[in-house]
């Protein structure tokens, strides 16, 4: 009998404690961006596969990316989009933007190619996106890595 009225007061408790709580924590967190994958097409053209990375507690939508890039140190040139894609709480999508690079990014992607290297790369700039109920915000993207030739497909990087 005293079992049960513990059990049942704790279970009050906790119903109690959960009831004040507010609910979830709403944490809005800075954004990031990297390239999945890069294609360089016939005509020179690339198209840039651009992961979009959301580290808040809740939704928020990419309204418009203005990132420089840079490639293996070598102004490639800007991508400018509006993707206009919700991206759910810690998580991510990826958006396929058409690219047209300067001519020295060129080079230096063909070079990297045919010698099968890894071609490191820099992004710099702002993503406007809107956090689930708020008002749309920029938030300053800096993200550096690494891609790599794919074995078997010509002209691919990840």
């Amino acid at each position: 009998m005293i079992r049960r009225g513990l059990t049942a007061m704790v279970l009050l408790a906790t119903a109690l404690l959960a009831a004040c709580s507010g609910g979830p924590v709403r944490r809005v967190s800075e954004p990031a961006a990297s390239i999945q994958q890069l294609t360089v097409h016939a005509n020179g053209s690339w198209s840039v596969d651009l992961r979009l990375q959301n580290y808040s507690s809740i939704p928020m939508r990419f309204d418009r990316v203005s990132l420089s890039l840079e490639v293996n140190g070598h102004d490639a040139g800007k991508l400018d989009a509006t993707p206009a894609v919700s991206v759910g709480p810690e998580s991510a999508d990826v958006v396929t933007l058409p690219f047209t690079p300067s001519a020295e990014a060129k080079m230096v992607l063909a070079d990297t190619l045919a010698g099968r290297r890894p071609l490191p790369y820099s992004l710099k700039g702002t993503a406007n996106a809107t956090p689930e109920d708020a008002k749309p915000r920029d938030f300053q993207i800096t993200g550096h890595s690494t891609l790599n030739p794919v074995p078997g497909l010509d002209g691919v990087l990840r």
